[in-house]
């Protein structure tokens, strides 16, 4: 097929200030074993306000301009050379939906020797690269979008929907990857999910899929924590009721076996005090996976509980595409069972990036941008 030479994106030329909606250069060759999608479907993440205000710890003023965006899902519309396949050795076709990974080099240290492609040395990272540099299109919030050689695409199952799939490609991989980190989570443990966003709603929506019968989630507004209910939460502690940590601890105390706290913590908020309230949470020989924690913040802790308490504490940071799959199979799964749709708003186009970014520093929890309206 014929490509446009421009495709309309929402670009970041300024740390906060709005986007600015411009015409981007569509790459007319493609490199081997890259892709061209079409965006039909993009979400906003915690991680995109953060960079547009400048906090998140990788956010440059070195790579603006930059088209937004890293939850998105599209349609194929142009192969570079190569096998037609995704990740998993699956034919591709023009107009299958994929999502993909951010691009690890497959080279350094971390991707060879340590196999963990998400701490890559050299790492292409969708929404943070400049537009002026090949292959220029390299957002989720723009028209078309530039898929790397070196990215993992999985193929999008039919009966999931883009605006599942648009946030499953961050929050949930991200949640599948938090879960494996901290080893798994057994029935009989009790799991405290610090935040009732995205991230923390996915968690216990895939915990309660797992089996695990003590599920407590932390957060606000109460709305949230009712929806928390509905995917699976046996308790909630609402900071906003409860804005003393001391007394959230002894209530979720009371909400585990024989009052000893926690078996395995979770941090999906991104608050700057959860992960001293956190370790607070845990029972001796705990376990904790940190995800949200993705602007730079100072947090006093005291060191002597990681001994005392003899913890293990994970930190998380992205997904390689196995997670991906995962997220994608389990919205699958569950698409009868779970109300997804619950976490998003209605579609609005790209013009309007910039009042999603606000509308979720106000609570909402997963804007949607469609390029097409």
């Amino acid at each position: 097929m014929s490509l446009p030479s421009h495709s309309r994106a929402a670009l970041l030329r300024a740390f906060g200030e709005p986007a600015s909606i411009e015409d981007v250069p569509v790459p007319q060759e493609l490199e081997p074993g890259s892709l061209l999608v079409r965006i039909s479907m993009a979400s906003v993440c915690g991680t995109d306000v953060h960079i547009w205000e400048g906090g998140a710890f990788n956010a440059s003023a070195d790579n603006l301009p930059s088209v937004m965006g890293h939850e998105m899902v599209g349609e194929v519309v142009a192969f570079g050379e190569g096998p037609h396949k995704d990740s998993l050795d699956q034919p591709l076709s023009l107009g299958d939906r994929v999502v993909w990974t951010h691009a690890p080099c497959g080279r350094c240290f971390f991707c060879t020797v340590d196999r963990q492609p998400s701490l890559c040395s050299h790492r292409q990272s969708y929404g943070r690269l400049s537009a002026h540099r090949f292959p220029y299109l390299t957002g989720g919030f723009a028209e078309y979008c530039y898929v790397f050689p070196g990215s993992g695409r999985v193929r999008v199952p039919d009966e999931v929907r883009d605006s599942w799939a648009a946030p499953a490609s961050c929050a949930l991989r991200t949640v599948v990857h938090v879960l494996e980190q901290v080893g798994g989570v057994e029935p009989h443990e009790t799991v405290v999910v610090q935040g009732a966003g995205p991230l923390g709603l996915y968690a216990t929506a895939m915990l309660r899929a797992a089996g695990v019968g003590s599920i407590v989630v932390i957060g606000a507004p109460d709305s949230r924590l009712e929806l928390a209910t509905t995917y699976g939460a046996t308790g909630c502690v609402s900071v906003e009721h409860v804005p003393d940590a001391a007394e959230r601890a002894r209530r979720v105390r009371d909400l585990t076996r024989e009052g000893r706290g926690a078996d395995v913590v979770l941090e999906l908020s991104g608050a700057a005090s959860a992960v001293p309230e956190g370790l607070a949470l845990l029972r001796a020989g705990g376990r904790y996976g940190i995800a949200g924690q993705t602007n730079a913040v100072q947090a006093a802790i005291d060191p002597s509980v990681l001994v005392k308490k003899q913890l293990t504490l994970r930190g998380v940071l992205s997904a390689h595409v196995g997670h991906y799959w995962k997220a994608l199979d389990f919205l699958r799964q569950t698409r009868e069972t779970v109300d997804w749709d619950a976490l998003t708003t209605a579609p609005v186009a790209l013009d309007r990036v910039t009042m999603a970014m606000q509308s979720m520093k106000r609570g909402v929890m997963k804007p949607l941008i469609d390029p097409a309206l």
